[in-house]
Formats: C-alpha cells, sequence, structure tokens
C-alpha cells in the first residue's frame, strides 16, 4: 500500500468538528489552590473565555473586624492567607500602630522582620511544592515540606502554634525568643541553604516543567500594572534593563526598619532562564520567589546578628544600671532602665486603651503581593474601629485570570494559575 503525499490532489483534509462547551473547573481542583470556580468556555482543547467565581470562602472578616477590638482581631487576619499568618499579622499591627501614633522598641522590629522572612521562605516552599503538584511533579512537593516543617516547628517553639499564630500583635511580638532559639534556627538556615540546588534540579531546569512553563501565561508590564498585580506575579513582569523599578515595599516604603537590611529585590532577566522562556511568564514568576528566599534567608541572618547585638547590649545595661535601680526604684536611674526597655530593648509595648479618631491605610510587602489595611477611629474614641478593609495582593493577581487565560490550551490553565500562588481565604476575607 503507497501512501498519498499530502501534496496529492486527492487527499482531502477535514477539521474535527467540535461545540462550544462550558466546563467548570472548581470549586474543589486541586490546580485552583482553594475554593475557586473557574468557568470555562472551551472550543475543542482551546479556552476562549474564564470567568472566575470567588465567595466559596466568604468569612465577613472586615465586617468582623468593625465588631471586635484590635487585639481581638489579630487571630482573624492569620486566616486570611494563612500560609503568611505572621505577615498578615504584621500588616493590621502596622496600622492600627499608625493610627495610634505608637513608637516600636528596636528589639521588637528586628523580631519582626526575623519572623516576617522565615514565614516568607515557608510560604514559597509550600508554592514551589505545590506548582510541582499541579503540573505532575509529585517530588517537590515531599522536598518543600520536609524543609518547611523545620521552619514551623521555629515557630511553634515561639508562640504554641504551627499556622495561625497571633504571635506579631500591636505594639511587637507576644512573646520574646526562648532561650537556644536562635542557635536552632542558624542551624535550620545552614541546612537549609544547600537544598536550595535540588529544587533547582527538580524544577526550576527540568525539562518537562520549563516546557510547560516557559512562554505560558505571558503578562506585560503593562497588563500586570493595569490589573492591579503586586508582589512576584508584578515582579517577574519587569526588566531590569529597562530600568524598571525593584516594585517591593520593603525597599520602596521600608517599615520595620528594613532600610537598615543588605537586600536585593530579584526581577529579569535572569542568567538562569532557559531557552525560550520570556519575561512575565510562568517561569518568571516561579523563579522570583526562588530567588526571593535566597534574600529571605540573607535577611534573616542579618536580624539574627542584630538580636544578638541587642542582647549583649540589654545584659550589659542591666548590669551597669541594674543595681543602682534596684536600690532606688523611683529614682533617675531606675527611669533610665524602664525607659529603655520601652523604647529599644523590649519584645513589645502595650498599645493604648482606645484607638484615636482618623484613618490609616498601611500596606506591607507579603508574600503574595501587597497586603493593605484601612482602618478608621471612631471620633468620641472607642476600643472598636469605625470601618475596617483590606486589599488583598492576590485579589489583584487573580483578577488577570480572564485575560491571561484566553486562547490557551486547557492543560495551560493549571500552569498559569499555579504561578499566580493564590490563597482564597485572603481574597474571600
Amino acid at each position: 500500500m503507497t501512501l498519498l503525499a499530502p501534496t496529492d490532489p486527492t487527499v482531502v483534509e477535514f477539521d474535527v468538528r467540535t461545540d462550544e462547551m462550558l466546563v467548570n473547573m472548581g470549586p474543589q481542583h486541586p490546580s485552583t489552590h482553594g475554593v475557586l470556580r473557574l468557568e470555562l468556555t472551551t472550543d475543542g482543547e482551546m479556552v476562549s473565555k474564564v470567568i472566575a467565581h470567588l465567595g466559596y470562602l466568604h468569612r465577613c472578616a472586615e465586617k468582623i473586624g468593625e465588631n471586635v477590638t484590635p487585639i481581638q482581631y489579630i487571630p482573624y487576619t492569620d486566616r486570611m492567607d494563612y500560609l503568611a499568618a505572621m505577615n498578615m499579622n504584621l500588616a493590621y499591627s502596622l496600622a492600627i500602630e499608625k493610627l495610634c501614633g505608637m513608637a516600636i522598641p528596636e528589639k521588637a522590629q528586628v523580631l519582626r522582620v526575623l519572623i516576617c522572612e522565615l514565614n516568607r521562605i515557608a510560604s514559597h516552599l509550600v508554592g514551589m511544592g505545590a506548582y510541582g503538584l499541579d503540573l505532575g511533579s509529585f517530588s517537590p512537593f515531599l522536598y518543600a515540606f520536609r524543609e518547611r516543617e523545620q521552619i514551623l516547628d521555629l515557630f511553634e517553639d515561639v508562640c504554641g502554634a504551627r499556622l495561625t499564630y497571633s504571635y506579631l500583635t500591636i505594639g511587637g511580638a507576644h512573646d520574646d525568643l526562648p532561650a537556644g532559639w536562635l542557635d536552632r534556627c542558624k542551624r535550620f538556615l545552614e541546612y537549609f541553604k544547600p537544598r536550595i540546588s535540588e529544587y533547582h534540579a527538580l524544577l526550576t531546569t527540568n525539562h518537562i516543567f520549563v516546557k510547560r512553563t516557559a512562554n505560558v501565561g505571558v503578562m506585560s508590564k503593562e497588563m500586570a500594572l493595569a490589573y492591579g498585580c503586586t508582589g512576584p506575579v508584578l515582579r517577574g513582569s519587569l526588566d531590569k534593563r529597562n530600568n524598571d523599578p525593584a516594585w517591593d515595599l520593603r525597599k520602596t516604603e521600608p517599615y520595620c526598619g528594613y532600610q537598615g537590611y543588605d537586600f536585593e529585590v530579584p526581577i529579569p532577566p535572569f542568567d538562569a532562564a532557559p531557552p525560550g522562556a520570556v519575561i512575565g511568564d510562568c517561569w518568571h514568576r516561579f523563579y522570583v520567589r526562588m530567588m526571593e528566599v535566597v534574600q529571605s534567608i540573607r535577611l534573616c541572618e542579618q536580624a539574627m546578628a542584630k538580636y544578638a547585638k541587642l542582647q549583649a547590649e540589654w545584659e550589659a545595661v542591666q548590669k551597669e544600671l541594674g543595681e543602682e535601680a534596684a536600690k532606688d526604684p523611683k529614682g533617675a536611674t531606675a527611669a533610665k532602665l524602664n525607659d529603655l526597655a520601652r523604647t529599644k530593648y523590649s519584645h513589645r509595648v502595650e498599645p493604648p486603651r482606645t484607638l484615636s479618631p482618623g484613618e490609616v491605610y498601611v500596606e506591607t510587602e507579603c508574600p503574595r503581593g501587597q497586603m493593605g489595611f484601612h482602618v478608621v477611629g471612631r471620633p468620641n474614641k472607642e476600643n472598636v474601629p469605625l470601618r475596617v478593609r483590606a486589599r488583598s495582593g492576590c485579589f489583584g493577581n487573580l483578577s488577570v485570570v480572564e485575560k491571561l487565560c484566553r486562547g490557551v490550551l486547557i492543560g495551560d490553565l493549571p500552569s498559569i494559575v499555579g504561578s499566580l500562588d493564590i490563597v482564597m481565604g485572603e481574597i474571600d476575607r
């Protein structure tokens, strides 16, 4: 039997006839990273339209914030981005502190940086491992949770909790670090550094992973800005060759003393980019998070050094002034000692009993983007806010899905949605 050549005039090619179909992806689908429903309009294997349906996890978190005191509201912030609960605690605490005009001790600021950067590492590990699962690779998930478990052990030593902490609170941190905690943290970081190359071997340079992510879901800088994207989703679309600024609040609008730390904000192009990868694609969004883990390690090491220095200074001050202050608890020396403890060497200061009138808006750089809280105090100085609103980074990042997923294959949807690294608790709040 002789096969006819494609140019043979007797060969007639037919397109496979397809009908438009509505396909529900979620709300209980592993690749939607939570109870998100994506309503897909498909034509064969192509996706022509995507509608994201929210509200399956709605908890009225903002309205609850208008009915409880700020201290009572801290546990509710844990449940927003439950993979980065420490960062959520900090964002709301900073808003209340700004409203009340509170001055936070230097030691508390250092504690906050250390704990938040550890939580950033833990969050990005989950993002990396879950992204591997989205694309059919199981091993990275196990590797990521192996290291994350050790970070959760450290958090458990600090505050007794492993997921929803309520540790970073208004005025500083709920408790000081326990004895020996810094040494355990140092040992973990030394163990953790060589593991990063394993992640890159498993995913970053994996041939199948690159094929699923490179030049897929390309988001231009203009599109990212138009949809209000922040965090790694935005930074993956920037290009430092065009003098694009590194949009990271820890650099552009520093808080908690970040201006005193030496770290970089990774933005493309990257030397490790594989052939075919395009700035703004899924691979670049993933790689930005992997590079941020390295910078968070640097920040943790610097914060630990600052904390140890402050501890040594405080012990020297106590040794120098302690005896005289004990003799005269109401004297000038005792007052000086108490003032130093309150302004520099304490892990927390007590907040005022009532909120100041007025309104504030404070944003922080969380692992998934900028998390902002708008808090309005009542004019008659009560201890419950008049208004509480949250600006979720994940909400802005998810909004681009409808445009980003037009004209792609169904198989590309997990790559695109997973590269956004969303958490539905923060979106539905």
